[in-house]
């Protein structure tokens, strides 16, 4: 019995040494190993691995992107004296956990800090360059890569990586934006007035040329008009010469039957003329055989 108790008191102990020095690496971890408070190993592969117990001791890191945001926009002023509020983000991972635990003790909180005091500073330089125009639209992305290269460069040393810098807003302070809209607004209206005052002018020529144009298609349709019914007179009247010509007293009498017709188109047609006038030359003949 003696034996089976040490036996199993022995399996315990052994499971317990296993237990304590035995430790796992996930694949989206890092793992630091310490003795004595001294960096001994780092595990950048995941996997199980083992460990002096009572001895040594592992701390794990995220090895995933990580992002950085601010809870309020930070004010930055232009090259023109103009304050801007800027809303921004930070994309960032640990590549050395090494240096990242001897530059910030591992902790993520002062990481964050030390990373937002680099992006303030390399965005209060970028927009003390540059117009409110430029950091609006026209510079945006130069000012973004130009950021990430710069706050990269100094994260190295604490053993992080900067994938990305992004402003996601560029605004006016409340009391600046209100004189811009203002201003823009007064310019829009001068563009309007001057537009209209165009189009005015533009319509006013246009009426002018199309009544002249109306002026001179009346006049030159009335000349026609004139020339046609003149040729058609010298017509009727060539017509009339020679039908004169052919038989001149029956041309007489079919004038006087027209005259008669058109003096006496009703029976209220009253005419006064000497009964001995030629008008009744063919009326008083009419009876005589």
């Amino acid at each position: 019995m003696k034996n089976i108790g040490s036996i199993l008191i022995g399996i315990f102990i052994l499971l317990v040494v296993i237990t304590s020095s035995a430790y796992t690496v996930d694949q989206r971890e890092y793992a630091l190993v310490f003795r004595l408070g001294e960096i001994v190993s780092v595990k950048k592969e995941p996997g199980l691995y083992f460990k002096m117990p009572m001895v040594e001791n592992v701390r794990y890191y995220d090895k995933r992107i990580l992002t950085l945001n601010w809870e309020e926009p930070d004010r930055f002023i232009t090259s023109e004296k103009k304050n801007v509020l800027v809303d921004s983000f930070v994309k960032w991972r640990i590549i050395d956990p090494s240096k990242y635990y001897v530059s910030v003790r591992g902790d993520e909180v002062q990481a964050e800090r030390r990373l937002s005091q680099m992006v303030n500073d390399g965005l209060r330089a970028e927009f003390g360059k540059r117009t409110i125009h430029d950091v609006v639209s026209g510079e945006r992305s130069e000012i973004m890569e130009i950021l990430r290269q710069r706050a990269d460069k100094e994260s190295r040393q604490m053993g992080i990586q900067i994938l990305d810098v992004r402003l996601r807003r560029v605004d006016l302070p409340k009391e600046v934006s209100e004189s811009v809209y203002q201003r823009m607004e007064a310019e829009r209206k001068s563009v309007a007035n001057e537009l209209r005052s165009q189009g005015s002018a533009a319509a006013e020529k246009i009426r002018a040329d199309a009544d002249r144009q109306r002026e001179v298609i009346i006049a030159e349709a009335f000349r026609d008009a004139q020339k046609i019914k003149g040729e058609g007179d010298a017509k009727a009247s060539e017509i009339y010469a020679q039908a004169f010509g052919k038989n001149p007293e029956f041309y007489s009498f079919y004038r006087s039957q027209e005259a008669y017709k058109n003096s006496f188109k009703s029976k209220s047609d009253v005419i006064i003329v000497d009964q001995s006038s030629d008008f009744f030359k063919y009326m008083r003949s009419s009876g005589k055989k």
